[in-house]
């Protein structure tokens, strides 16, 4: 996923009623302010191959919660949820596992609408764990 082909995806993104009301909240702000985006990317990535690379993941269509980590708004807000919305907004079928590559598109496009909603971060009071 290049800049370009983001900003055309986030363009269409923006026509969907559902897709655009996503927002990161001062939880997952927080979450991002005390672990940083490395982390984060890395979990997206563990995510993405847990809960959506298999062929016929567990609980598809469910198995994204609402809130609680960045990468769950961002999976809502860029139609990388569940196989259906995969196929509909990216043009992955179902049925078949991700690819590596698939993967690390996903997690590319993740990370690029994290990094687009992530600008209060730094408003985020935040004291490091020093133990």
């Amino acid at each position: 996923m290049t800049q370009t082909e983001w900003l055309e995806l986030k363009e269409r993104l923006a026509k969907s009623k559902f897709r655009s009301r996503f927002r990161l909240r001062e939880t997952e702000l927080r979450y991002l302010a005390e672990r940083g985006l490395p982390l984060v990317e890395l979990q997206c990535a563990d995510f993405i191959r847990k809960r959506l690379a298999p062929a016929h993941p567990l609980n598809d269509g469910k198995q994204t919660p609402m809130r609680g980590h960045p990468c769950f708004i961002a999976q809502h807000a860029t139609g990388t949820c569940c196989r259906s919305c995969l196929a509909k907004w990216h043009g992955i079928p179902p049925g078949v596992p991700l690819s590596e590559d698939e993967v690390d598109k996903i997690v590319r496009i993740l990370m690029f609408w994290i990094r687009d909603h992530a600008d209060d971060v730094g408003n985020i009071p935040y004291t490091p764990n020093l133990f």
